[in-house]
């Protein structure tokens, strides 16, 4: 099994959809990384040599802010909007979307489950 960034990298998949797995790697990175591995990118991950492994983890590690370190940085970033009290960093205080999308029926994702509340009760004569 390859291992890198500290991504155990599934044996079964093509190589260019398992850096995939790898947190800051997408398609297009992985298709480059691949090229300048000189591995094709239908070449089953179980099928890489050790030179492979270790030349496309270097190259990563190199070229690349991947998993902890990229992840650390999205969060600095989105603490400093919430520490400077600008637009965006409310909307991520208050746990809404960040970008403009409409609240009032949808952003489930981001306001979590429903909560209902209920109407006020008519009061009898």
């Amino acid at each position: 099994m390859a291992r890198i960034a500290g991504v155990d990298l599934p044996r079964n998949k093509r190589g260019v959809i398992g850096l995939t797995y790898i947190y800051g790697v997408g398609s297009s990175t992985a298709k480059q990384i691949l090229e300048a591995a000189g591995v094709d990118e239908n070449t089953k991950i179980e099928n890489w040599t050790d030179d492979n492994v270790k030349f496309i983890s270097k190259y990563i590690q190199d070229s690349f802010k991947v998993e902890g370190e990229l992840r650390s940085e999205v969060q600095l970033s989105i603490k400093r909007l919430m520490d400077i009290v600008c637009y965006r960093g409310l909307r991520h205080r208050k746990g809404l979307p960040v970008r403009g999308q409409s609240t009032k029926t949808n952003a489930r994702t981001r306001k979590g489950k429903k909560k209902t509340v209920a109407n006020k009760k008519k009061a009898t004569k």
